[in-house]
């Protein structure tokens, strides 16, 4: 037979509280840490695609000169553009930007879109003015 001592025979398989509770100051630490570089990196990419929204607009303004005869400084709206887009997107069935900004109302031939005052105002700390030109 094999002999098992007193310590052993009550010692069970599990966690301490103190190992636990360090376990959760760790991963509160590492979550402290990781959520600013998240929020960070969901702001440039909204930019991004109020970016690429703006190239978008400034293409459907150009198709739309082309295809109605329009000289520079004409004026067109959304809703003329709006056959230009790909339909199904946000772009398409708003007209706002990711955070729910308008684009125009109006749009001009040959002048770039604008970027919402709103929009730009929202993400200034991660997108700076080099990082919105060419459009004002």
């Amino acid at each position: 037979m094999k002999s098992t001592s007193l310590f052993h025979a009550r010692r069970r398989g599990g966690f301490t509280l103190v190992e636990i509770m360090i376990v959760v100051a760790i991963i509160a630490l590492l979550a402290s840490i990781a959520v600013p570089g998240f929020l960070r990196a969901r702001k440039r990419s909204q930019a991004s695609r109020v970016i690429n929204d703006l190239r978008l607009l400034d293409s459907a303004v150009d198709q739309y000169a082309i295809e109605n005869n329009k000289l520079s400084g004409s004026t067109a709206t959304f809703t003329d553009l709006k056959v230009y887009l790909k339909r199904g997107g946000p772009l398409y069935n708003t007209g706002n930007d990711v955070l729910g900004n308008q684009y125009g109302p109006t749009f001009t031939v040959d002048s770039l879109p604008k970027v919402p005052v709103n929009t730009r105002a929202s993400l200034s700390d991660v997108a700076n003015t080099a990082f919105w030109s060419p459009y004002p």
